[in-house]
């Protein structure tokens, strides 16, 4: 979607000069093409108008998808509105759009990197506050990328360059956000205090699962205990009216289940007729047949099929669900969400397995054929070790003579140029076209991957910088590479809004504007000529 910044240009000319025509000489001193221009590169004053655009965007991103499964969706997780910043910039210059990219809010991030509490695991322990405040900062970062690239094409424009078109059809970096809000924080009311707070910062998609609220862990570790369906459409609920109170009626409930691996729940819902909700989720439960003499005092007891059993309870009073109830459950969980007011599941597996998710995901299309998922491509997975499983089985069952690989260490760098390796990337670099044709994956998201690149980059830089190369591993490593890509923030100052802030000041305070620009500024130094350019392409060319 274009940003039309000329209308808003133009809109934005025309009440300046009415409010002046109004106000007489005490607006002498204001230009209204200056005013305006500044209204043009803020686009979004507000995170409900941020939210009522983006969730416009995923619809119709929906929508596509819904009628050619190769227009599916993928997002980044940041940490940082600097992260996310960098991120579509980065999508604008290699990809010359956001069409269809958006940001995701990682609650395992924020639990790790944004807690006052200091890094803490996926638990549900941090502050709610910090999550609405992370998508504030993000969008502050997105909106500041559009008033920098936007003055500096109006820069361009003053000195006689024709980027008029660049103006009048400039894209903004505000795409969507698909924010975490956990188990929702607390009970129902505490989700929908916290949903509003999420879309008034700008989120439009708002994602959550079907886990006990203090007792949430991380999707991929253990003890995960679940709520009865009753509790979890509560939330739903909750989020639905937060949307809708706050106007933006088209806003978007990812409901994830995390019933894949998990086997324990915390409630026995009450069942008002047999065949319900309630009594379906009861039937998952594992228990043992039971004479009622033999019950003791305080059992809890269920009549099932005719039949009194005793529900399988462990010493801290959780229930253990059946063992390979896992599957079922999922499919009821997504179901029921869908039927009560989901707009995309999210669910959680074990492996990164495309058959495995299609076989979920199409028991749950024969009930609501349109269903569309979230999928996970989750750093907690060891996708280069799973997908030379999935290739040695393959190879295995084609008759191919494997007794060149030792099955139980796949991950040797000694396979890196063999052909289980090849078939395994080749898997792993379709993975999500075919998850999106073939298992119902409407947006691929990984949720971590600015942790780890922050992770591996600094472990690159300080063993060169620490050790023998000094200062050579920064500028080979970091600077020149900034260079050579046309990485925008290396120029820092710029990226940081000094030439917006000197453009500012001359507004306010004309030829008297103390600005940071000019001949002493040594950004100068990354200053890339025309004739400089032509000349590394000759030789680019030569080479």
């Amino acid at each position: 979607m274009k940003n039309l910044a000329q209308s808003n240009y133009s809109s934005a000319l025309e009440t300046v000069r009415n409010l002046k025509a109004k106000y007489g000489t005490t607006w002498d001193a204001i230009n209204p093409e200056s005013a305006a221009r500044m209204a043009a590169q803020n686009r979004f004053k507000t995170g409900l108008d941020i939210a009522k655009y983006t969730a416009a965007i995923m619809r119709k991103d929906m929508a596509d998808y819904d009628a050619d499964a190769s227009k599916y969706t993928q997002s980044l997780g940041c940490w940082h509105g600097f992260v996310a910043q960098q991120n579509m910039i980065a999508v604008k210059k290699h990809h010359k759009t956001t069409n269809k990219r958006y940001l995701y809010l990682s609650g395992w991030m924020v639990a790790a990197l944004r807690s006052e509490f200091g890094p803490l695991p996926d638990q549900s322990m941090h502050e709610k506050t910090a999550v609405p405040a992370l998508i504030t900062e993000i969008y502050d970062f997105l909106r500041q990328a559009d008033a920098i690239e936007l003055n500096d094409l109006f820069r361009r424009l003053e000195h006689g360059e024709d980027v008029q078109d660049q103006i009048d059809n400039f894209e903004t970096h505000i795409v969507p956000i698909i924010a975490d809000i956990d188990a929702g924080f607390g009970n129902e009311e505490a989700t929908y205090l916290l949903t509003k707070k999420m879309i008034e910062a700008g989120a439009c998609a708002i994602q959550i699962e079907n886990q006990v609220s203090d007792a949430k862990q991380c999707g991929h570790q253990d003890g995960k205990v679940t709520v009865p369906h009753e509790d979890f459409i509560a939330k739903l609920n909750a989020i639905r009216y937060a949307f809708l109170e706050l106007g933006v009626d088209d806003g978007i409930i990812v409901a994830r289940t995390d019933s894949e691996g998990a086997s324990l729940t915390q409630k026995l819902p009450v069942s008002i007729e047999p065949g319900d909700l309630a009594s379906q989720y009861l039937a998952f439960v594992e228990a043992e047949e039971i004479n009622i003499k033999d019950a003791k005092e305080d059992d809890v007891l269920l009549k099932r099929d005719g039949k009194l059993v005793r529900p399988v309870r462990l010493s801290n009073g959780l229930y253990q669900f059946k063992e390979g109830s896992n599957i079922d459950r999922v499919v009821l969980d997504c179901v029921t969400s869908l039927q009560n007011g989901a707009d995309l599941l999210w669910i959680e597996t074990p492996t990164p397995n495309v058959d495995q998710i299609a076989h979920m995901v199409n028991r749950i299309k024969d009930v609501v054929p349109n269903a569309k998922l979230v999928y996970n491509n989750s750093p907690s997975f060891n996708w280069t070790l799973n997908f030379r499983n999935q290739a040695y089985e393959e190879m295995l069952n084609e008759g191919e003579n494997m007794t060149a690989y030792d099955r139980n260490n796949l991950m040797d760098d000694h396979y890196d140029g063999s052909e289980l390796c090849y078939r395994a990337d080749q898997k792993i670099k379709t993975f999500q076209m075919d998850g999106a044709r073939e298992a119902g994956i409407f947006h691929h998201l990984i949720t971590l991957p600015t942790y780890h690149t922050t992770a591996l980059h600094m472990n690159d830089l300080t063993e060169g910088y620490f050790g023998e190369e000094g200062m050579l591993a920064y500028v080979r490593g970091v600077q020149r590479q900034e260079i050579r890509k046309g990485v925008a923030c290396v120029k820092h100052q710029r990226m940081a809004g000094s030439n917006l802030g000197d453009d500012h000041k001359t507004f306010f305070a004309g030829d008297k504007a103390l600005k940071a620009g000019g001949e002493k500024n040594t950004a100068n130094q990354f200053e890339i000529h025309p004739e400089k350019n032509h000349r590394e392409e000759k030789l680019s060319v030569v080479a």
